[in-house]
């Protein structure tokens, strides 16, 4: 069939995958598709776009997330469409079907009270397989990313309190998110805001904003942030955080890049893990949800091998806090720490399968002159080539 001259392909409901009975579809189609007088057809390829560092292209930040639940229970609600079955489809590369997926699966396990497992299982239910996502590195892929695990890291943000949309403030986030504004991100709401460190002054430097310490301050007072941990070297006197604490955390040869999406990511995905025992690969899922471009190369690696150890201590944690709460003074450990003997405390677990250890591949790494991090906020802020949307207070 031709419309406008673009040939449009029909839709056939057998070939789709249904995820509200006779009311809401998903299809991987090769072209767009017409819809009808019973059947309403929509795709969201082109405007819900990533905005790529290098090779990595997904999962779609919060604030898509966002639109396209607004939009689809728009049409769910709307009394227009009350006859009609909806069928959300894709019609791009297969990088574009992952994030699809990703979106119609995430609205299922937050909106239609699937558990991750079952909406992934309609997902492949035609025999769809999906590109896993990867980071934002330069390099070959050493750590994959599927949907599920982006599906069981919504399910466990919505579990923890962490994604609420009524709550959500979509403006707010796309303002702050931008490199200009002070690219900024929180991952946990209320606990953890996860941002590139300050400068000196105030700057445009290798095409990326940057912002000293008192740019900050309004922001940071609103929210009740009282607590500022550096994680790289010191750029800036932290006495000028007035009324936050600082602390310095620097590690001479980390396995991270700057620019607050690796060493940032990386600390707040094992605090993740050891005190919420969110697997490494939700940890991983939801903090790129949440800010795209975090966790970058070998650091993958590492928090994938701190899993166990991180775990077993935050286990040893709860126990002893909760004796503290029961006024005990027993210290009954070993039944946590006897599975735990293969497990060094620096990262490596004997019980991984075989393959190279994020401190193997940190040394082969080179830590001189601008970093991967740095290079990518450069990225981000090229690419953000709309008008800003004003200052950071």
């Amino acid at each position: 069939m031709l419309r406008n001259n673009v040939t449009i392909e029909t839709c056939d409901l057998s070939n789709c995958i249904e995820f509200i009975k006779d009311q809401l579809y998903f299809a991987i189609l090769h072209q767009k598709v017409k819809s009808t007088s019973d059947r309403h057809c929509f795709c969201i390829d082109e405007e819900l776009s990533y905005e790529n560092f290098y090779a990595d292209f997904g999962p779609l930040n919060l604030a898509m997330f966002y639109r396209f639940c607004c939009k689809l229970n728009k049409k769910l609600k709307s009394c227009a469409l009350a006859k009609k079955t909806i069928v959300f489809y894709t019609c791009g590369d297969r990088k574009k079907q992952a994030n699809a997926a990703y979106l119609i699966g995430s609205y299922a396990v937050m909106h239609l009270q699937k558990t991750p497992e079952e909406a992934y299982s309609l997902l492949v239910s035609q025999n769809a397989s999906y590109l896993p996502f990867r980071d934002a590195s330069f390099g070959a892929c050493m750590y994959n990313l599927n949907i599920l695990d982006c599906l069981l890291a919504v399910h466990k943000a919505l579990q923890f309190g962490w994604l609420d949309f009524s709550k959500f403030n979509v403006e707010e986030y796309e303002h702050y998110e931008r490199a200009e504004n002070g690219d900024f991100n929180w991952i946990i709401p209320g606990k953890f805001l996860a941002f590139s460190g300050p400068h000196p002054k105030s700057k445009i430097e290798n095409g990326y904003p940057l912002h000293a310490p008192e740019a900050y301050f309004p922001y940071f007072r609103k929210h009740n942030i009282t607590t500022i941990i550096r994680l790289n070297k010191k750029m800036y006197e932290a006495k000028r955080f007035t009324e936050m604490a600082t602390y310095d955390c620097f590690c001479a040869k980390p396995p991270c890049v700057s620019a607050g999406l690796g060493r940032t990511g990386t600390l707040i995905g094992c605090y993740m893990m050891k005190h919420f025992r969110l697997t490494a690969a939700e940890a991983i899922a939801w903090i790129r949800i949440c800010r795209p471009g975090s966790i970058i190369g070998p650091q993958q690696n590492f928090i994938d091998e701190k899993q166990a150890s991180l775990w077993a201590e935050g286990d040893l944690y709860r126990q002893k806090i909760n004796e503290q709460e029961n006024g005990s003074s027993k210290t009954a450990v070993a039944g946590i720490l006897s599975g735990v003997e293969d497990i060094s405390i620096n990262g490596t677990n004997k019980n991984i399968s075989q393959r190279k250890t994020a401190s193997e591949m940190v040394s082969k790494s080179i830590y001189s002159g601008l970093t991967q991090g740095d290079k990518l906020r450069a990225l981000k802020s090229k690419r953000q080539s709309r008008a800003s949307t004003g200052s950071i207070s």
